[in-house]
């Protein structure tokens, strides 16, 4: 069987000059393709790819079904990198480090379009 690699989830947007500007300015990717409705990021090891999408009928966020998991080594030390940046985003954008009931510490962003972006580690000892 053939070993599966790594998974890079499609993120729809209606802006992408502006998610582009998120998820480099604020998240740290980096671009490594980018044509009119389609962008290919990477962050390390991890890469999400960008679609252009058209605005939801019902007026709704355009990712706000859209959840992404990344999991992190040290999620506190993430934040502290992360924290000036973060800090230029609304309140209701980003919840610092914190512990959940299923053993993870997480980070939550949402993203310019409404996905929200959960980066984790498992809490142990």
């Amino acid at each position: 069987m053939t070993r599966l690699t790594r998974i890079t989830p499609f993120v729809p947007c209606t802006d992408m000059e502006r998610q582009i500007h998120f998820y480099t300015g604020v998240l740290m990717f980096e671009p490594t393709f980018v044509v009119d409705d389609y962008a290919f990021l990477k962050w390390q090891d991890i890469a999400v790819r960008l679609i252009q999408c058209p605005p939801r009928q019902d007026g709704e966020a355009v990712g706000h079904e859209h959840s992404y998991y990344i999991d992190v080594e040290d999620v506190d030390a993430l934040y502290d990198t992360l924290k000036s940046r973060l800090g230029d985003l609304p309140p209701d954008r980003v919840r610092a480090p914190f512990n959940q009931h299923y053993g993870q510490r997480e980070l939550h962003v949402l993203d310019a379009d409404g996905s929200l972006i959960f980066f984790g580690q498992a809490i142990t000892g």
